[in-house]
This record gives structure tokens, sequence and C-alpha cells, in this order.
């Protein structure tokens, strides 16, 4: 008897500080910052400008900024997931561009050239700075603006629209919140009570005024597909799910032409005037 009040004394201990460890270290799980941006969008043949941005509790931005391939393109605000930099989505850029849009890409604080360190709150600035800065060194109106997010930024993008009036929103590979994908992963820790960052995307896209598609990969290994079907019968309206190929991180890539037609679609009928670019023949030749 006394071995086994032992053995559960120990169990528990270990179980204690293993939700201590991960409390502690929750940040590090969540945010997978590179400091090191390899390569620019000059590498794949487009234009840029590097932009600096201020949020409005002071931290510095870093970001590129590439323009349409015609004049009055409408731009797309690109809010990337939780790893790496914005060097990382050089083939995403190349995609919108030949989509025909202008695209503005930003590091979150802690991340590539950006100062400071990530947090929940810190995201939503650093994507209402970059909005404001559209709108404010660049003129466009919000019926130009369409906000995309993949995965984490998909939750930042969520929470931008909510409070602006975007042309359209594109949420792909979106999670409900951070806090059921982490029960999900760790279904033997009190995630809930843990966790310090919520980002609730199912709280949120209700509130999004704007036409808004979710794309999701059915075999999504890291967001299972039925966050997305959640997403859409949350959102209500006239919300539309594009499914896709791949995983979690390749599905823009392994969906194929079927993802840029997806899109394109959906841009149009949001009253878009896009004029799509031959990937092939980026300079006319």
């Amino acid at each position: 008897m006394l071995n086994l009040f032992k053995l559960a004394l120990i169990l528990a201990v270990g179980y204690a500080l293993v939700v201590g460890l991960i409390y502690l270290t929750q940040d590090r799980l969540i945010y997978m910052p590179s400091s090191n941006v390899v390569g620019s969008p000059a590498n794949i043949g487009l234009e840029y400008e590097d932009v600096a941005l201020e949020t409005e509790d002071g931290v510095r931005l870093h970001g590129w900024y590439l323009p349409g391939p015609e004049d009055n393109a409408p731009v797309l605000l690109f809010l990337h997931g939780n790893a790496g930099n914005i060097g990382h989505r050089l083939e995403s850029l190349e995609q919108f561009h030949h989509l025909g849009l202008a695209v503005l890409i930003i590091d979150y604080r802690g991340y590539g050239q950006s100062q400071g360190r990530p947090h929940e709150e810190g995201t939503y600035e650093d994507a209402r700075a970059a909005w404001n800065w559209l709108r404010e060194h660049l003129e466009y109106e919000p019926e130009e603006i369409v906000l995309f997010g993949r995965s984490l930024g998909a939750a930042v993008a969520a929470r931008l629209a909510e409070t602006k009036s975007p042309a359209a929103v594109i949420l792909e590979a979106a999670f409900t919140s951070a806090a059921d994908l982490g029960a999900e992963v760790y279904p033997w820790l009190p995630v809930r009570a843990l966790i310090r960052h919520e980002y609730d995307v199912l709280g949120r896209v209700g509130a999004i005024e704007a036409p808004l598609l979710f794309a999701h990969a059915r075999e999504d290994e890291i967001v299972p597909f039925a966050h997305a079907e959640r997403l859409l019968e949350a959102s209500g309206g006239e919300a539309q799910l594009m499914e896709m190929d791949g995983g979690h991180n390749d599905a823009f890539r392994a969906t194929g032409s079927r993802y840029i037609e997806g899109l394109r679609e959906f841009l149009e009928d949001a009253g878009l005037e896009l004029r799509p670019q031959d990937a092939t023949n980026r300079d006319g030749e």
C-alpha cells in the first residue's frame, strides 16, 4: 500500500512539473520565429520595396510591399503562420502576383527583422499597423484590400476583419482557437486552463461582414479539417469553404492551379477586378 502511495505521489509530482513546464514554455510552442531572412522577392524576379512600420505601442516592424503587375491592382495583406519569417513565403508571393494582386507581407514582432517579442495582442497590433500603412501611406481604400491569413495568421486576420471593412477575407488552414487545437494535441493536459494566447477564431468569424473564404486541406495533419467545418458553420451567411490537397504546410502548392483558380473566382465574385498574369511568361517574352 505504501509503495502504491509513493508511486501515485511520484506520478502526481511528475505531472505537475510537466504542466508547469508547458505553462512556462508555451510561447516557444506557439511562436517559432527565425531572425535570418534568406532571399527576397528579387530572387524570383519580382519588384518590391522594404517597408518599415511602427505599431501604436512603438514596435518597429519590417515587411515587403510588392506592387501589382498592373496599375490599380487590389492589394493583399498577407499575415503568415507561426514559424519562420517573410523570406519563407516567396512561393506564395509569386502566386499572388500572378493572380494580379499587389501584396504587403509583414513579419510580426520578434520575427525576421522586426523588433520586440511576439504575443497575441502584439500580433493584432502588428496587423493594424500594416492595414494603416496601406490606408495612409499608399492610400488604398478598404474595398481595395484583401485580408489573407494562413494558420496563425488566419487568427490575426479574423481579428482585424472584425473592425475593418476589407473587400474580402481569406482564412487558410485556420483553427477554431489555440485552446481547441492545444487540447486536441495534448488531451492529457489542462490546456484551456494553461493557455495565455487564445486566438479565438470561432468567436470572431460571425462578426466578419466581408465576403469570406475558408481554404483547408482535407488531410491537414496539424489543424484537422473539422476546424474549417466548424468555422464555416459559425460564420453563417454566404461564407465558402475550398477543400485543398496536401497537408498543412504545402496545400497551397499541392492543390496547384485549382488553388489559384479558386481564389480568383472568389475575389472576382467579391467585386475585385483582377488581371491574372501568365506564370510561365512573367516578362511578356
